[in-house]
């Protein structure tokens, strides 16, 4: 009796979930091909290094632009202040050998080791800062570049995976195992 009540669920369990499969009928196509640009990549890099941030206007992602000024922008302003501070420690540092008198009182009251300690720490921070003007200028054409290779990706959600069993191929071994073909 228990078997039967489990067949007769069963029966219609599986009736019931066929039943209300409905079968979608697509009228036309709706996919649009865009065509790829090989170039685009090379074209967005290339605008990048005539002038930062062109590559990101090229690509249409205008709110980089900000961002790529902003950190070349910042790094400039290091640069130009550590070589200012860096020529006024040096400055007061030859006067002091020529035997002149200091013209700044906060200076004045340094030793020389201190000087020398001084003019050594803006030389680094200006020597760091050019380093991470270059950086952040590669940085701007390699997000180009590479912003406009995946912006040609296709990401839209008629993307279908079907796995295909390929049965053509016939084999003289008896080895076993899983082989999957697919295609796109």
């Amino acid at each position: 009796m228990q078997y039967q009540f489990i067949l007769l669920f069963l029966l219609f369990g599986l009736t019931s979930i066929f039943a209300q499969e409905k079968k979608q009928i697509i009228s036309k196509d709706t996919l649009k091909s865009e065509t790829i640009d090989p170039l685009r990549p090379a074209k967005a890099a290339f605008y990048s290094a005539i002038f930062p941030g062109l590559g990101q206007v090229y690509n249409k992602k205008y709110w980089k632009v900000p961002l790529v000024y902003g950190a070349i922008g910042t790094s400039v302003y290091f640069y130009i202040d550590s070589q200012k501070n860096y020529n006024i420690y040096r400055d007061e540092y030859k006067n002091r050998l020529a035997g002149n008198s200091s013209s700044s009182t906060s200076l004045a009251r340094l030793d020389n080791s201190r000087l020398i300690a001084a003019q050594k720490q803006f030389q680094r921070n200006r020597d760091l800062s050019a380093l991470f003007i270059v950086g952040f200028y590669v940085l701007n054409i390699i997000d180009a570049n590479i912003d406009a290779a995946l912006s040609q990706f296709n990401v839209s959600e008629n993307l279908a995976f079907k796995p295909v069993m390929n049965t053509n191929t016939i084999t003289s071994k008896t080895d076993f195992g899983f082989a999957c073909a697919y295609s796109f």
